[in-house]
């Protein structure tokens, strides 16, 4: 009896799983805002190098499928991933669903856009130094992998992700090749006290507001750079998800 009631137990399971896994369609996550957001943080890393789609599932350029987005016309649907490869293919927005759907998906685009440009670009100048007062300049990159972490103390994603950029600082301490940096708007002062609660494994440089408005020209936070070795944006992501990945990625060339 407690045989059959296992085996009950898991056709149901297995009808279960297979059921919440169809679930997810084009139409489903368009049900309400809230639906489509989490699978947006779930799904879809528009920073990554994905093969992009039309709507008719041929392939075109990131950029061509980001202004595509940016028009606020589609939304990006995972098809597929390969080998660390996402699919992701340009759906029709349904006109009838939540009017927050279409904006917070253009304006998403339209960031990340922007981010797309720049890869392939010199980084700013730079000459700064650390709370330890180590001198940091476009020269301190000079053959270098740089991870950069732009953030300020009053972020709470900023914060959350520490013990995930702590971590991947961790794997890789043993590269010489590979150096962790960031880019704090808040005082040495008020930083030297929020840091001794909350450590973060990358040099903290202070005061960079202004640097990271005006010449970086950051308005969401936290933002990742991760530089090649010369000297050059490799890749530009407004949060931790996609870091790992490419980081892994720009370290094996």
């Amino acid at each position: 009896m407690k045989k059959i009631t296992f085996i009950l137990f898991l056709f149901f399971w297995i009808c279960s799983f297979g059921q919440t896994k169809s679930a997810i369609t084009p139409e489903s996550i368009q049900t309400s805002f809230t639906v489509w957001l989490d699978y947006q943080e779930k799904n879809i890393i528009l920073s990554s190098d994905f093969v992009a789609l039309d709507e008719n599932s041929n392939e075109i350029t990131k950029e061509v499928f980001l202004n595509q987005l940016a028009k606020g016309e589609y939304f990006p649907f995972e098809i597929k991933s390969v080998n660390e490869i996402n699919y992701y293919q340009l759906i029709k927005i349904d006109p009838n669903s939540d009017s927050s759907i279409k904006a917070s998906i253009a304006e998403k685009a339209i960031e990340e856009l922007d981010h797309y440009k720049m890869e392939g670009t010199p980084f700013p100048e730079f000459n700064f130094k650390d709370l330890n007062g180590n001198n940091i300049t476009n020269e301190t990159f000079k053959n270098k992998i740089v991870v950069i972490k732009c953030w300020y103390i009053h972020c709470p994603l900023c914060i959350k992700e520490f013990p995930f950029v702590n971590k991947l600082a961790s794997q890789y301490k043993d590269r010489n090749d590979i150096i962790f940096i960031s880019l704090a708007e808040d005082t040495p002062e008020q930083l030297k006290k929020f840091l001794a609660k909350k450590p973060l494994a990358y040099a903290v440089v202070p005061n960079m507001k202004k640097y990271m408005n005006e010449t970086l020209h950051l308005n969401a936070f936290p933002t990742h750079f991760i530089l090649n070795k010369k000297g050059e944006i490799a890749k530009v992501l407004l949060d931790y998800k996609g870091l790992e990945l490419a980081l892994k990625k720009e370290s094996q060339k």
